[in-house]
């Protein structure tokens, strides 16, 4: 290594050490935000939820339906098979069966669209939460606020509730 890059090595080390004894000796203010919780409790989250609720209600129920006349055609054919005729026992039984396919693609197409649905609601809440937070920790003076990945932090560092009582006085909805 030449005489150079070792004077700026030990110049840019002692820069470092300084810049960091500096922000050691200044009192810095942390906070601790348990985001699962903040994103279970806050309102913008029930909000939501209960919106995609009503929108997948219509074929919850179109489901619910379609699964007890199965349930009802199944029961039916259980209890009356024995007296059928065989050519009418074999329509029912494949009616049956393609009922029951239906209701299973529709099971899972329902499931696919529910999830997707969710998670891109999820998704926007989330943005808008850590939003919230940096908002939060900024207006109150914080240096350093973390969440996952935290082991051990004492109670009075945990700001959650905090940034809960900001998010209840904000509307349910987030913004476009």
């Amino acid at each position: 290594m030449s005489t150079l890059n070792r004077s700026f090595l030990t110049l840019l080390l002692g820069s470092c050490a300084l810049f960091l004894a500096q922000a050691a000796s200044a009192e810095t203010k942390i906070g601790v935000v348990n985001f699962q919780r903040l994103l279970e409790e806050a309102p913008q989250t029930k909000t939501i939820m209960q919106a995609l609720e009503n929108e997948f209600a219509p074929r919850r129920r179109e489901l619910l339906t379609m699964q007890n006349d199965l349930k009802a055609r199944d029961e039916k054919l259980q209890k009356e098979g024995a007296v059928m005729s065989e050519a009418d026992r074999s329509k029912a039984e494949k009616t049956l069966r393609d009922g029951q396919r239906e209701f299973s693609r529709k099971a899972g197409e329902f499931q696919d669209d529910a999830s997707t649905r969710r998670n891109e609601e999820l998704g926007k809440v989330q943005k808008y939460l850590v939003q919230e937070i940096q908002t939060y920790s900024q207006a109150q003076g914080y240096d350093l606020v973390i969440g996952e990945g935290v082991f051990y932090a004492k109670n009075a560092l945990d700001m959650t509730a905090q940034v809960l009582a900001v998010l209840a006085t904000k509307p349910a909805t987030l913004p476009p």
